[in-house]
């Protein structure tokens, strides 16, 4: 029997063509839905057996929000999260959150449709190689730097990171916008939000941060 299910990915194009993949399959999809603020809103609303839920950044601090909210108002869904290959804290934010599987966004389709059905049946939906390999960074973790440089770039994201890196070059709002192809108002936003995070109160402040204790060379190999 078909699933009853709606899909929420971060590009709305890629949540389509999954939905329109799965309807010839067999499967209700009742709605194909971007993130925004208002998608779990929409999955509760709608309640569908099944949610694939698309992300790009499980580690993310908020990134299952929607989970614990979904979870919540309608328990009786089934939360299957699509993501890249994830870090042990990827594949434990997901589950503590409430998500019933997770699956490589890679995964062929007869892999989503495995870990759907799985999902709707309440069993746990994840391939064994993705817990093999979580487990074995728990237990055997790479080595991490003590140092503040290694602190304060785990707060920031791989965007940030960049913006961090031109802003230390000495670009203005203006030509970060035009290097990174956004909008002026989105990079001073993420200007902004490198400040917060770092808790300094100006550029140049930023800049001399990141140089002092190293953050811009570490920056410099995970860009």
């Amino acid at each position: 029997m078909g699933v009853r299910l709606m899909v929420v990915d971060d590009h709305r194009l890629l949540a389509e063509a999954l939905a329109s993949a799965l309807k010839l399959r067999g499967h209700r999809v009742l709605a194909a839905a971007a993130p925004a603020a208002g998608a779990a809103d929409l999955v509760i609303s709608r309640a569908p057996e099944v949610c694939l839920l698309g992300t790009a950044a499980p580690a993310e601090a908020g990134t299952f929000d929607p989970v614990v909210k979904i979870k919540r108002e309608r328990p009786q869904v089934a939360v299957v999260v699509l993501g890249p290959v994830p870090s042990p804290r990827g594949i434990a934010a997901a589950f503590a959150a409430g998500a019933s599987g997770y699956v490589r966004h890679d995964e062929r389709i007869e892999g989503v449709e495995r870990a759907m059905l799985k999902a709707r049946a309440g069993e746990a939906a994840v391939a064994p190689a993705l817990l093999q390999g979580a487990f074995g960074e728990l237990l055997n973790p790479a080595a991490q730097p003590d140092d503040e440089g290694a602190r304060l770039l785990s707060m920031l994201t791989p965007r940030e990171v960049e913006v961090l890196v031109r802003v230390a070059e000495g670009e203005d709002t203006r030509l970060i916008a035009a290097g990174m192809g956004i909008a002026p108002s989105t990079a001073r936003t993420h200007v902004q939000r490198v400040l917060m995070k770092l808790g300094v109160g100006s550029r140049l402040e930023a800049a001399a941060l990141a140089a002092r204790t190293g953050l811009l060379d570490r920056a410099s190999t995970r860009t």
